[in-house]
């Protein structure tokens, strides 16, 4: 028989090591709370744009070995982020080491828990506030205008939306036209509002967030107010409505100068105008007249947007069918008026699958991203995403104090 030879003392210290390796594995991979919460502490709610840990919304965290249990509180029974926070708790959980198996259950916050929340996000203020309208906001607020209907200033709307969400900015779109609401159909969002406390939710559709008079009413019923009723709407959209951090926000007016372009003006004094109109010389007239408005309210127009200013044809020729010039006309009327330069921001051409996509719900920008109307929003929207708040009114904080 060969004699069994001892390892050398390299290989001992390697075999030691290896099974205090071995010994610690167990230790070194044990699951505990405190990992759980802080692999949730990255789960944000898309709504409130906190962190579930933050907005007290983990109920309980359950550990039996390598399988755990969490039970997370939904603002509401039908909260329509329910889905994406459970699948996002889960994913966050299944990342900690030593995890294999996630258990994921939801219960519904109590009113006090919701009036916490409201609180915590709003403050304590008795009555809502328009965070828009206030000195140190950095939210630019653009209220799309048109002098008459049928320019296509609601699709422009919801196509300059979507476009600059693409280019990284939170953008958020009211639907101001409480008459001829047509912003919920155009970008495909059919729920309904839900509250946290005295506080609404806006839906979100293409990752933007909107509110519309058409997300409260049923059965395509028409909407029968007067002034006071449409100014009180539109103050509600915009102080009673959760929007978070938004980069740009969008206001669909309706047609002309009357109640509600008054109301925004007064509401939020510093919104720009952008003025939709077709290159039709009637159609520019009455766009001229809808800028003008801005000599009385004392706001800024933005620029001018032309619409369906061409039809590009298979030979590659153009056909204009309203005409041509309409949008640089008002541009230039507005310039005079004003003393300051309004630009022509784009020129925007006729496309079938412009009306296609809203139709669908699904803006142009989205469906044909190619397109040379895709191209013009795309342009526009890059102007809109460049341009810098003032500093005027707001603190530096630089620490001088006065004497």
């Amino acid at each position: 028989m060969r004699a069994r030879t001892s390892p050398a003392p390299a290989d001992e210290a390697k075999l030691a090591s290896r099974r205090s390796f071995d010994r610690l594995k167990p230790i070194m991979s044990q699951v505990t709370e405190s990992a759980v919460r802080s692999a949730l502490s990255r789960v944000e709610d898309p709504e409130l744009n906190r962190t579930i840990t933050d907005l007290g919304m983990v109920k309980s965290i359950d550990i039996n070995g390598r399988d755990v249990a969490v039970e997370i509180y939904l603002t509401i029974a039908g909260c329509p982020m329910k889905n994406h926070l459970t699948e996002k708790t889960r994913e966050a959980a299944a990342s900690v080491e030593g995890v294999e198996n996630v258990t994921v259950t939801t219960d519904v916050m109590s009113d006090e828990q919701r009036r916490n929340i409201r609180q915590m996000v709003r403050g304590d203020s008795a009555d809502p506030v328009i965070p828009f309208a206030q000195a140190d906001s950095t939210t630019r607020v653009f209220a799309v205008a048109s002098g008459k209907g049928g320019v296509g200033k609601s699709s422009v709307t919801v196509n300059l939306a979507v476009a600059l969400q693409k280019r990284g900015l939170k953008v958020g779109v009211i639907d101001a036209d409480i008459y001829g609401h047509s912003v919920p159909g155009l970008m495909g969002s059919t729920d309904k509002p839900h509250q946290v406390d005295e506080m609404i939710m806006p839906l979100q559709a293409h990752g933007v967030k909107l509110i519309s008079i058409g997300h409260f009413i049923g059965d395509n019923s028409p909407v029968v107010w007067r002034g006071p009723m449409l100014h009180r709407a539109i103050q509600q959209f915009l102080a009673d409505v959760f929007w978070g951090d938004l980069d740009i926000l969008l206001l669909d007016l309706p047609p002309g100068t009357g109640d509600v372009a008054i109301s925004v003006a007064q509401l939020v004094p510093n919104a720009e105008l952008l003025i939709v109109t077709t290159p039709q010389a009637a159609a520019a007239e009455v766009a001229e007249r809808a800028g003008s408005i801005s000599q009385q309210t004392r706001q800024r127009i933005g620029g001018v947007i032309e619409n369906m200013s061409w039809m590009d044809m298979p030979d590659g020729s153009r056909m204009e069918v309203f005409g041509s010039g309409g949008g640089q006309f008002v541009a230039d009327r507005l310039s005079q008026i004003t003393g300051a330069k309004v630009p022509l921001m784009g020129q925007i051409p006729l496309d079938p699958n412009l009306r296609v996509g809203g139709d669908l719900g699904n803006p142009i920008v989205l469906s044909e991203p190619n397109s040379p109307a895709t191209i013009a929003f795309g342009g526009i929207a890059d102007q809109l995403a460049v341009r810098r708040s003032s500093l005027a009114g707001k603190s530096l904080n630089l620490g001088v104090t006065k004497k």
